[in-house]
């Protein structure tokens, strides 16, 4: 006779907790600035961004590469 009683305590609770979640998602999501959001079109692409980074690595690689050289 129990078993009814717990279903129905879980039910209460699983709809509690989802309830939670949401209002949770919803007070992060507008806690966000809305101003400071950068335009798609004037953010580079993450590819450009990776290409970026290689060529930079790649000049640290060459000097020091030439400073061992040099040594």
């Amino acid at each position: 006779m129990a078993l009814p009683a717990v279903w129905g305590e879980m039910r209460v609770g699983i709809l509690f907790l989802s309830v939670l979640g949401l209002l949770s998602a919803r007070l992060v999501g507008a806690g966000q600035d809305s101003g400071s959001v950068i335009p798609a079109e004037s953010r580079p692409c993450v590819d450009c961004h990776a290409f970026e980074f290689m060529q930079r690595a790649l000049q640290d690689l060459k000097k020091t590469a030439y400073s061992l050289d040099t040594r």
